[in-house]
């Protein structure tokens, strides 16, 4: 290992170690996405609202049987300075049979994740680039995004090497197929 490698893998080290130490005050998500540690504060409630909303029509409406985590911490494979990224999505959604949520540490491998949400709130660049590209990375089958900012919802598919290869966007107020193993139309009215 070459002097410079070395010293890069340390900083990486000390990067993650004084992440994992962090103490955020109670309600903030502190997150490790491409070397750079995001803090962000509680959401409001219309992004929690518009949350509990997708999760009840999964629930209500899907043809799979699914365990779903709230604001669950993902270990996911980086692109960028650190060797691994530590994400926390608005919701996740696994096979129930997998049981990945039951027993799990604070922050788990990404691996049997069917589905991702998140809702935009106070860094939507994070949401729309970087995080797409940590679940993509992590061969996570669907992203599902909610940009209220522009007032859109866009279905992320077939994860490539560090992108989706397929997306599907709708304006608020139409319906957006989720394919199988959901199988149903998310109704996106009331997310504005």
């Amino acid at each position: 290992m070459t002097a410079m490698a070395h010293d890069q893998h340390v900083q990486e080290d000390f990067l993650l170690e004084g992440f994992l130490a962090l103490d955020t005050p109670e309600g903030f998500r502190a997150e490790l996405i491409d070397g750079e540690i995001v803090v962000t504060p509680p959401p409001l409630g219309d992004h929690e609202k518009c949350a509990g909303k997708i999760v009840r029509q999964i629930y209500r409406n899907s043809t799979a049987d699914v365990d779903y985590a709230a604001n669950k911490g993902l270990v996911v494979p980086s692109g960028g300075r650190c060797p691994k990224n530590h994400v926390i999505p608005d919701a996740t959604f696994a096979p129930s049979e997998l049981d990945l949520f039951g027993g799990a540490e604070a922050w788990m491998p990404a691996d049997g994740v069917l589905l991702v949400v998140e809702v935009t709130s106070s860094r939507p660049e994070q949401d729309r680039e970087a995080k797409r590209h940590c679940y993509a990375r992590a061969d996570i089958p669907l992203y599902l995004l909610v940009d209220r900012e522009h007032r859109s919802v866009t279905l992320f598919t077939d994860p490539g090497d560090d992108d989706y290869q397929e997306a599907a966007s709708v304006a608020f107020g139409k319906r957006l197929p989720l394919p199988e193993p959901f199988g149903f139309e998310l109704e996106t009215a009331e997310f504005g």
